[in-house]
């Protein structure tokens, strides 16, 4: 299976995430899936950190169309599934009801797989005001009653960055905000934005104090490859009636982000 993995941030900016993302993903991913990267289109944003777009809710809406935009190109292109690599899932409702391929979320899969390990999940953040649009998605997903809340984790993007480098002072911090998180009754943490997750995973941080710290990058890719298994061996596809579900027309499609010159972006690898 062929997953197109589609991230906020401009990759080939970011050497030392970009490479750990690579690492990460042929550890998880079982022998014969393939992951394509794609970042957002050179030139989105005015330096290498997405955040200052993304915590404002009018911008990372325009920002969407990018990810409306690189999935109607992977079904062209025929991917398996099409995957949102980011917590906010920008675009999420309507691009599962703009192509016919598997679409799964990077914050959505977290969520639902750690139902299955404690009776209520929190969310570290370093993107402070996402905290609202956090607790948003979990009422969306029917999770609310399994929510214990989204806090900010005390760091920022660029010390996630540092952090590769090392990560010892990253890993202290992280700690600390996540044992706030556990007193405030979170039984299983998911690390939030996709640096902060690779960077804990590469070194090992799955615990603490008897809570899980859920890998949530590896729940995202091992539920895509099960979305495809259940439609290949079984036939399952999602529903397809009524005004969030049903298709438009694909000619239809190509038609409007010619007319909003979306035709013209190119999602980077």
């Amino acid at each position: 299976m062929k997953i197109w993995h589609q991230s906020f941030t401009v990759l080939d900016h970011l050497g030392a995430y970009h490479d750990a993302l690579k690492s990460h993903f042929a550890r998880v991913a079982r022998p014969g899936t393939e992951i394509v990267l794609h970042g957002m289109h050179p030139g989105t944003y005015r330096s290498n950190y997405p955040g200052s777009d993304i915590r404002h809710a009018a911008l990372q809406y325009i920002h969407g169309l990018q990810f409306m935009k690189a999935a109607v190109q992977a079904q062209q292109e025929h991917y398996d599934v099409y995957a949102i690599s980011t917590l906010p899932e920008p675009a999420l409702r309507e691009i599962r009801g703009l192509v016919d391929i598997p679409v799964v979320a990077y914050g959505e899969s977290a969520m639902l797989t750690a139902c299955m390990l404690g009776r209520k999940f929190g969310v570290l953040v370093f993107i402070d005001d996402m905290n609202e649009l956090i607790a948003e998605n979990a009422r969306g997903h029917g999770l609310e009653s399994r929510f214990a809340g989204a806090m900010p984790v005390g760091f920022s993007f660029n010390d996630v960055l540092k952090g590769f480098e090392d990560p010892s002072e990253f890993i202290k911090r992280f700690h600390d905000a996540a044992r706030k998180l556990i007193a405030a009754g979170a039984e299983v943490i998911i690390p939030g934005e996709a640096p902060m997750n690779v960077l804990l995973a590469q070194n090992g941080v799955s615990e603490i104090d008897g809570v899980p710290v859920l890998d949530s990058l590896a729940a995202w890719i091992k539920q895509a490859e099960a979305i495809y298994d259940l439609r290949a061996l079984c036939g399952t596809k999602p529903c397809r009636k009524g005004y969030y579900h049903k298709l438009p027309d694909q000619d239809r499609v190509n038609e409007i982000f010619s007319f909003y010159g979306l035709n013209l972006l190119q999602s980077a690898t």
